[in-house]
């Protein structure tokens, strides 16, 4: 699980920071995936996942031929999105579609089961991206958007919506990350508004409130990602 999760997420990481203090500038291209896996000392397969979060965070951008390209560390700074990494399965527009469907409900279901210190955890996330979106660490800014939804799946009462979660959670994190490059700082600023309004449903122990406030949350990204399911 190690090499899976935390290795690419750490590479992603160094390479963002190296992107940010001008180590790689806009327009660079990055050492190949050979020797690059090498100065970094992890392995190419670890190396090739952190390289295409990156992409989809509109970080890097790869040309077939030539290479892989920064783009640059802004947020907004490229105008389109990444290829859909999983259009050999589902297409996002299908992905968006089920996480309306699944997370509303699981939300529901968490209603009530999460504890305060939960809670809480979820209003310091919100507030890291909030802070980590103004400092332009874009890798941050997702990874506490993950931790968020995945507190609230853990606590959904029913088992079986909970192991769905966790088999297309690949997919999910996809959605969660693919709109980031064309995403404004007005969405960003009305999506952390909207994890506001589901802490607060999911406090009051309102399942149908919470429910309707992260389908519209979903929806709303859906629709900044060009699709509307």
């Amino acid at each position: 699980m190690l090499n899976k999760t935390l290795v690419p997420q750490s590479v992603a990481r160094k390479i963002q920071g190296m992107i940010q203090t001008g180590e790689f500038q806009s327009g660079d291209k990055i050492p190949s995936q050979r020797e690059f896996s090498q100065q970094l000392g992890v392995s190419r397969a670890s190396l090739r996942e952190a390289l295409l979060t990156l992409e989809t965070l509109g970080l890097l951008e790869t040309e077939t031929g030539r290479g892989t390209f920064v783009v640059g560390g802004k947020p907004s700074s490229s105008s389109h999105m990444a290829s859909w990494r999983y259009s050999d399965s589902y297409s996002a527009f299908d992905v968006f579609q089920t996480r309306i469907m699944l997370e509303g409900r699981i939300t529901s279901l968490a209603a009530g089961r999460l504890a305060a210190s939960q809670l809480d955890q979820m209003e310091n996330l919100t507030q890291q991206m909030e802070e980590c979106w103004a400092r332009q660490d874009l890798l941050s800014n997702v990874e506490a958007d993950l931790e968020f939804h995945a507190i609230i799946a853990s606590s959904c009462s029913n088992a079986m919506l909970r192991s769905l979660y966790q088999m297309v959670r690949e997919q999910i994190s996809e959605t969660q990350r693919h709109p980031i490059p064309i995403t404004e700082p007005a969405r960003m600023r009305a999506s952390i508004a909207e994890h506001r309004r589901i802490i607060a449903a999911l406090r009051a122990h309102d399942g149908l409130l919470a429910q309707r406030e992260m389908e519209n949350h979903i929806l709303n990204t859906a629709r900044c990602a060009g699709l509307a399911p």
